[in-house]
């Protein structure tokens, strides 16, 4: 079958390609196996990484940066948004805490911290914005987004009154938070926090089981963390552990809602709004869309299986290409049924260094013969 229209809207490869390169690799491959087609190219994000861009994109803005503390604090240049004539300030907290600022040796979620995207929040407040929407996706962290509140004037403190030390394996420690000193602006602005997952703070879909390991977590530590973040919980708020994204970015989701007043909204229906993804998607006859890793965790809120959902609501066919199709998830049962195809991007014989450095001419040729 080929549709005279297609939206194409992947996600980004993390690692080796943004939304835009995929989306113009996809695009490319369309057009050579079917040179007639009709495309609609809407580079796709949910909270993540390379939602800044696609807000931008959308509506137009400028770009800021700043210099903050990495995920372990070693200083990092990091980028946001101002949208609405600077009304509106864009940040991805993957851009001072995310998982790509760190070598795969060097990532520890007991200690890593979120202090740098509460310095950009800081930065953005300064600057006088309205409204702050806080992209969570793609972190380091596990720590609650303590560091970050830290940085706009809260105080954790253990039980001698000493302030706790950066990470998430901390936070079994904690006695009191005290927030006389928070930063006053924060009070004064809507704070949206946009996430890429629905997960609960904590067990088995919440931020340590579910995401620890892909940020070097071992069975150990995956144990340490969990309990550190109910004990916060317990402290702070235990009834919000429950709340849907409240595990997203290693719980920064539940320490914002918990503590700023952050409300938590799905990152893919903000990015959708801003790009009128329904009337798009309306106006095409089939979907072609993608992620780095077609898993469990896709249909958690991720963009893809989001976007999969509507077009199957309105009849239309959708394709996932992915970089890798998990070995225990089946995309014919729920709750991937949503999804008619799905398919990894390199063909067999291709080594994982080859499938990296060729993403975008693989993902074109395969779309190509596929089309």
């Amino acid at each position: 079958m080929k549709a005279s229209r297609w939206l194409v809207a992947p996600q980004e490869y993390k690692g080796t390609l943004t939304a835009a390169e995929a989306a113009a690799a996809l695009a490319e491959g369309l057009r050579q196996g079917a040179p007639g087609v009709e495309l609609d190219v809407a580079p796709l994000a949910d909270g993540g990484p390379g939602t800044v861009d696609a807000l931008l994109t959308g509506v137009g803005g400028e770009r800021v940066t700043r210099t903050v503390q990495g995920p372990l604090g070693t200083p990092v240049r990091a980028t946001y948004g101002l949208l609405d004539s600077g009304r509106t300030a864009v940040i991805e907290m993957a851009a001072a805490s995310g998982l790509s600022l760190l070598a795969p040796g060097e990532r520890d979620p007991r200690r890593a911290s979120t202090s740098g995207t509460g310095e950009l929040m800081r930065a953005a407040l300064d600057g006088g914005c309205e409204r702050l929407i806080l992209g969570l996706g793609g972190s380091a962290t596990n720590d609650g987004g303590t560091g970050a509140l830290a940085a706009l004037g809260f105080r954790f403190l253990d039980a001698h009154g000493a302030p706790l030390p950066p990470g998430g394996a901390a936070l079994k420690r904690l006695a009191r938070v005290e927030t006389d000193g928070r930063y006053p602006r924060l009070a004064q602005v809507e704070l949206l926090v946009a996430t890429d997952v629905t997960a609960p703070l904590l067990g088995p879909d919440g931020a340590s089981h579910l995401f620890g390991p892909q940020k070097g977590a071992d069975a150990v530590a995956v144990a340490e963390l969990e309990s550190a973040l109910a004990h916060l919980a317990e402290v702070v708020s235990p009834g919000l552990a429950h709340l849907p994204g409240a595990g997203a970015a290693g719980g920064f989701g539940y320490g914002l809602a918990a503590l700023a007043g952050g409300k938590l909204v799905s990152g893919y229906g903000l990015v959708a709004r801003t790009l009128r993804l329904p009337e798009r998607l309306a106006a095409a006859e089939a979907v072609l869309t993608g992620e780095g890793r077609f898993d469990r965790q896709t249909a958690l809120g991720k963009g893809p299986g989001a976007l999969a959902r509507e077009a199957r609501a309105l009849g239309k066919r959708t394709v996932m290409f992915a970089g890798i199709v998990a070995p225990d998830v089946d995309a014919s049962t729920s709750p991937f049924d949503a999804v008619v195809e799905v398919s990894a991007i390199a063909p067999s014989g291709v080594s994982h260094a080859e499938a990296l450095r060729d993403a975008g001419r693989l993902w074109a040729s395969r779309q190509g013969a596929r089309t």
